[in-house]
């Protein structure tokens, strides 16, 4: 069974702490233990100390050997009874290990015998079991000339151990209480780490796609969640903008496609009412039906293009000079602007700036620039300048038109915007030339712009990332 979150959380924090605990509670425990066995040593050390200062020589011309007289000092009962304690307990074997004095407090007992000293190897320690008693002992090989002994200073270890068990038992007992708590606490904590984020989950499942205005709680915390849930609020007013645009883009794409379609279906009938008797009614229907069907598929045509413009991954760049592009664009619209009477104007460095993308995407942007231009151009020019700077390459359209107020500049990239909707049915298009435009740019890695040109009329201008490749451009 796959473990939540939230208990995942708290068993890696509970698993984390009990490990540092039980690694601590080992720790103290082991030196505890050591403190007390020290202890136990220090306090043999001393009396065998004190047993052997006592065989020591004690006239000033001594050359260190150990005297008889001060020797039988460790045979003697009464210093015997002087350095044992009710813990510490002393005995004094011959060399094969048979006892010879022992301390009063040890009784008929005696401590087991060492045969492993020697001169060589004078002193050990170890621990012995006495009956029910556990002694830990120091064993001194001492030698006058060639009489030899081997004395045993024993303590006691059963109180060591039973305050080493007591203490291990308030450890244990601490250590469980302490395990318990780290439980208990890691539960809260991941709780509380995990709540807020149940809360954002429960909260985003509520939000669907009607209810896009809502916005998460917690916005104002200061750490990590906070920022979660103001990326998630950011989320929800993209989503809002999106689905806002695109219930406009229906909207709009429905208006726009009803027009002409009952227009078309109004002169079907008419055709199927008239076409044989009235040959006016004939040409009349056919050419309305002709003119719309083409508008129905230039409409067609702009979406399938705004599509293709926004998969920008789908898209083969290679160098394109914005030369080439702008004069093939500008043949294609010479014929039209002659009909009206008015100027194209073209202005471009040598050699041409050069941009990475696709050229027919590229024509097509320029084309509906001009396009654009021309049809709310009466009289006078429009021209096209191409410039660069600053690793950019940049192409600008400007006309002597009316121009675009400031209320519209920001919506004329709209799809289906149309400025100026007194004259919009007199002006024709579909509201998507400069959606496409736009679209089209930021696929490129570009933008583009609109503002009202010095000399009076409108002014786009579209940036590029320019590259440094040379391309040969044909006259």
């Amino acid at each position: 069974m796959r473990l939540s979150l939230r208990w995942r959380i708290a068993a890696s924090y509970a698993l984390l702490l009990l490990a540092a605990l039980g690694a601590t509670s080992g720790v103290i425990v082991w030196r505890f233990q050591a403190i007390l066995y020290a202890e136990a040593r220090s306090r043999i050390n001393s009396t065998m100390d004190e047993i052997v200062n006592a065989t020591q020589p004690v006239t000033p011309f001594s050359l260190g050997n150990v005297t008889t007289d001060s020797f039988l000092q460790i045979f003697n009962s009464n210093n015997l009874a002087a350095w044992q304690s009710p813990t510490t307990f002393i005995q004094v074997d011959t060399v094969r290990g048979y006892p010879i004095a022992r301390s009063p407090n040890l009784g008929a007992a005696s401590i087991p015998a060492n045969l492993t000293l020697s001169a060589k190897h004078p002193r050990a320690f170890r621990t012995v079991q006495l009956g029910e008693r556990t002694l830990l002992v120091e064993d001194r090989f001492l030698r006058s000339g060639s009489f030899a002994v081997i004395v045993h200073v024993a303590e006691s270890l059963d109180q060591l151990q039973r305050t080493f068990a007591q203490t291990s038992r308030t450890i244990f007992t601490i250590l469980i209480v302490a395990a318990t708590l780290v439980v208990i606490l890691s539960i809260l904590l991941a709780s509380q780490a995990i709540g807020p984020i149940t809360r954002l989950s429960r909260a985003m499942r509520e939000i669907g796609s009607e209810r896009l205005d809502r916005r998460l709680p917690g916005a104002s915390r200061p750490d990590e969640i906070g920022e979660l849930t103001r990326s998630f609020n950011d989320l929800l007013a993209r989503l809002q903008e999106a689905f806002a645009r695109e219930r406009q883009f229906i909207s709009d794409a429905s208006h726009e496609l009803k027009t002409p379609l009952t227009s078309i279906n109004a002169n079907a009938q008419l055709l199927l009412r008239w076409g044989d008797r009235d040959e006016r009614i004939r040409r009349e229907s056919l050419e309305t039906i002709q003119r719309e069907s083409a508008a129905l598929a230039d409409m067609v045509n702009g979406m399938l293009m705004l599509a293709k413009a926004d998969r920008g991954d789908a898209i083969p760049k290679e160098p394109v000079s914005l030369s080439l592009v702008a004069q093939e664009a500008l043949r294609g619209v010479a014929q039209r602007a002659a009909e009206k009477g008015v100027q194209l104007e073209f202005d471009a460095p040598t050699p041409s700036p050069l941009v990475e993308g696709d050229a027919h995407l590229l024509r097509q942007l320029v084309s509906n620039l001009l396009d654009n231009a021309l049809k709310f151009t009466a009289q006078g020019s429009v021209s096209i300048r191409i410039g660069a700077d600053d690793g950019t390459a940049w192409i600008e359209v400007a006309d002597t038109g009316p121009g675009i107020s400031d209320e519209e500049l920001g919506h004329v990239f709209d799809r289906f915007y149309r400025a100026d909707k007194a004259r919009s049915r007199d002006v024709p298009g579909t509201g998507l030339g400069l959606a496409i435009v736009r679209s089209i740019a930021h696929v490129h890695g570009g933008e583009v712009q609109a503002e009202r040109a010095p000399q009076g009329g409108a002014l786009f201008r579209a940036r590029f990332p320019r590259i440094t490749d040379t391309l040969t451009e044909s006259s």
